[in-house]
């Protein structure tokens, strides 16, 4: 198995008090969490997100990107649920590395969007691998999501790995002036479905 569960405990946060759950991804050494809430083995669809790492994002309240304020947002309503499950995954600049996604940062300094500032790093747009997620989900006995995300790859990579999708919940929160290009960007590269808070940003870009 790709993933193996190492220890849980508990992690009071200011939205709920969460199980966190290790697991060690043997291949590479990377070390990934998962806090759940509530009774998520009991068959019925969970509320969650599968979340990459975003250092700058998440704990460096960077306003390049929306990563720490869809992280936020998603802990608020499995909070608000009572019950629902988010995968933190170590796979920092969507599976490029936080030096890589720095120099990354340092082209579109220059003019790059971000999709272009990877390939020129040698690198695909997006390089996450999500079949981690498998022996993660059911070692914990899920068994369907209400996924939140706007990334519709997401919900067809976890199909594909036999996960059922349930519901897409939509995720839209973090725009700010700095990253609409960013956004925008993600919307037409990358297919995320963003609203259409910016709409003509999307089709400038």
């Amino acid at each position: 198995m790709p993933v193996v569960f190492v220890a849980a405990s508990k992690l009071p946060t200011p939205f709920a008090t969460f199980t966190m759950h290790g697991f060690l991804e043997k291949a590479s050494g990377r070390e990934h969490v998962v806090l759940s809430l509530g009774d998520v083995a009991d068959g019925a669809p969970v509320l969650g997100r599968v979340h990459s790492e975003c250092l700058t994002g998440d704990a460096l309240f960077s306003q390049r990107c929306d990563c720490g304020s869809q992280l936020e947002a998603a802990l608020q309503a499995i909070a608000r649920e009572g019950r629902g499950v988010l995968l933190y995954l170590r796979q920092e600049g969507r599976g490029i590395g936080l030096l890589n996604k720095i120099r990354a940062y340092e082209l579109q300094d220059g003019g790059a969007d971000t999709v272009e500032a990877n390939e020129r790093l040698g690198f695909a747009a997006d390089q996450r691998d999500y079949g981690i997620c498998l022996p993660m989900l059911e070692h914990l006995g899920i068994q369907s999501l209400r996924l939140m995300t706007n990334n519709p790859r997401k919900v067809n990579a976890l199909t594909e790995m036999g996960i059922t999708v349930a519901e897409r919940v939509p995720l839209h929160t973090g725009h700010n002036p700095h990253n609409k290009l960013y956004l925008a960007t993600k919307a037409s590269k990358l297919d995320h479905m963003m609203g259409n808070e910016h709409q003509g940003e999307v089709d400038r870009a």
